[in-house]
């Protein structure tokens, strides 16, 4: 008797993969495309942003704001999707936020960081398109 082949589980990850992201997203501004679960978001590391994420986590230095959301703890990775979201709706990704979606938020997070210390400085271009 043959035993059926079972297909591998479809992760969060796995999925979103698989479908194209619907919204809009603006690399050379130094944005970066996240699914949390069904919800896609577009993150940007805008200053102001950056300064909001740093006072509620009462951060001390950019490198501490850095470790804590490259390091993915809970209360990080709440702000930085709340506070660096620029396209989506960031409160129905809280809604379905779980620990599967750390690592895909740590990445996205690592994606908008490097672009400013990297030293790129971003298409002006891109930017206006943007305002």
């Amino acid at each position: 008797m043959k035993k059926p082949i079972k297909k591998p589980a479809k992760t969060p990850e796995s999925a979103a993969v698989e479908k194209p992201f619907p919204l809009k997203v603006n690399e050379a501004r130094g944005e970066a495309p996240l699914w949390i679960g069904k919800v896609p978001l577009v993150l940007a590391a805008e200053m102001e942003r950056l300064v909001a994420v740093s006072s509620r986590l009462q951060c001390k230095s950019l490198n501490d704001l850095y470790a804590r959301l490259s390091g993915v703890e809970a209360a990080a990775t709440w702000a930085g999707i709340e506070l660096l979201t620029v396209r989506g709706d960031w409160r129905a990704a809280l809604a379905t936020l779980k620990l599967e979606h750390f690592s895909a938020c740590g990445a996205a997070f690592m994606t908008i960081l490097m672009h400013h210390f990297d030293g790129d400085e971003g298409n002006g271009e891109a930017v206006d398109e943007t305002a």
